[in-house]
């Protein structure tokens, strides 16, 4: 199909601008949006397609939006100047935000009644698996609607995970791996400053740890953050009041009580009220080492 699928990617944020150069390297057309002007600009000159989304929106045969949460989401798609009024019946839409289920099938239905497809598609590895082509898909949608993305997931995805044929087990399912993504950082903060209470030192507790049972992806990604006193965003601290706030309203909603995902989420928020929203998740270890008067590397 090669560069006659054309696909527009809104977000050009960390992960949207992965999506985009992986779709682009896939050989498709590919368009790319954001509010910042230069991170448009920087795709065009990587080889992304010239056009205002209104110019171009009937022709495109996709939209994937990589957007950070449902308002914004169901902004770049319904709201002023939204995509899906403007394309063709038949068009596709990939939402990639984390998003609670009910929303993701209110956007289905909103999308359908237009003719347009939509995949519930949260995505899942970070910013270097989306540069890569290789995130994990947690998709959810009808088998027209995965046949219409094929070629975007192709170039995006190393594993899709088809959850169902219609809107939100895509996004349950993400929910669930939120909960642990999140409470697996935190929790890494929590090991890592109750060792140097003990003399542990930060790279001694990474080197031993990563070859341990107490070991997680998160811990094994994040921890470095730390040591390297790098706090520049890969994955921001606001994310998670977002992602395991959904976490927690599913949870009211099924009568489940969800207690360690919900004593991540307050140290997260605990973070935001320090100011350190805005930086990288790992900057939640600035919490415990505030409450125990630790100074983390690089902090002196």
């Amino acid at each position: 199909m090669g560069q006659n699928y054309k696909v527009a990617v809104i977000g050009l944020g960390s992960m949207g601008y992965g999506v985009a150069s992986s779709l682009l390297r896939a050989g498709l057309t590919v368009y790319g949006y954001d509010i910042n002007d230069a991170q448009m600009a920087k795709f065009r000159e990587a080889g992304g397609a010239e056009g205002a989304l209104a110019d171009v929106a009937g022709d495109l045969d996709a939209v994937v939006t990589v957007v950070l949460n449902a308002a914004q989401t169901e902004a770049v798609l319904f709201g002023d100047g939204g995509a899906v009024p403007m394309l063709r019946k038949g068009a596709a839409v990939m939402s990639c935000a984390t998003v609670a289920p009910d929303f993701a099938r209110k956007m289905e239905s909103q999308c359908a009644e237009t003719g347009v497809l939509y995949l519930d598609a949260p995505i899942s590895g970070g910013p270097i698996r989306a540069a890569d082509g290789a995130l994990s898909v947690l998709a959810s949608g009808t088998a027209e609607t995965f046949a219409a993305l094929k070629p975007a997931l192709d170039g995006m995805a190393s594993d899709v995970f088809e959850m169902g044929d219609c809107a939100g087990p895509g996004s349950a399912m993400k929910a669930v791996n939120q909960l642990l993504v999140g409470v697996h950082i935190a929790t890494m903060a929590e090991a890592l400053t109750f060792g140097m209470t003990q003399g542990v030192d930060p790279k001694r507790f990474y080197e031993v740890i990563t070859k341990s049972a107490g070991n997680s992806w998160a811990l094994e990604n994040r921890t470095p953050h730390i040591i390297d006193n790098d706090y520049s965003p890969k994955s921001q601290v606001n994310i998670w009041p977002k992602d395991l706030g959904i976490v927690q309203d599913i949870a009211r909603s099924a009568q489940f009580s969800a207690p360690i995902s919900g004593a991540a989420l307050q140290m997260y928020l605990a973070a935001q009220g320090m100011g350190l929203g805005a930086e990288d998740d790992a900057a939640v270890a600035k919490v415990y080492a505030a409450m125990a008067g630790l100074t983390l590397p690089g902090q002196e």
